[in-house]
């Protein structure tokens, strides 16, 4: 059984900072991928950023110098730190993982079908 367990959402102004963190238990594969989504009220789940096995990381466009995703591997945890927000960065934000894939698999167009395991989500707006 695998659970991931977002925290770290709030409310912010606009050009503020926030870091959201995904705690992973269960059953953890050495070939992974990890991803973190978010959703608007009345828009589709979307790919924010993805990390590999082998560390490599991938942004979509509207978050590329702003975002960070980053692990540690020590506390199975995944985090994406976000700066420079702005209220179109409200939503709710998601943590994902896909067991078994990864290198070019781990592609931040991936959609919500094809991760495996996913949080709860936590809330993140921006005023």
């Amino acid at each position: 059984h695998v659970q991931l367990v977002e925290s770290g959402g709030g409310s912010v102004q606009a050009g503020g900072s926030l870091r959201l963190s995904c705690a992973v238990s269960g059953n953890i594969y050495r070939r992974y991928c990890m991803g973190w989504f978010h959703q608007a009220p009345g828009k589709e789940r979307e790919g924010v950023a993805t990390r590999d096995t082998a560390g490599s990381t991938r942004y979509a466009d509207s978050v590329k110098g702003r975002f960070t995703i980053s692990e540690d591997n020590a506390k199975n945890t995944l985090y994406l730190q976000m700066n420079s927000l702005k209220p179109e960065d409200t939503a709710m934000y998601y943590c994902a993982a896909r067991w078994g894939l990864s290198g070019s698999w781990c592609d931040v167009s991936r959609t919500q079908s094809d991760y495996n395991y996913w949080g709860q989500g936590t809330q993140v707006t921006v005023s």
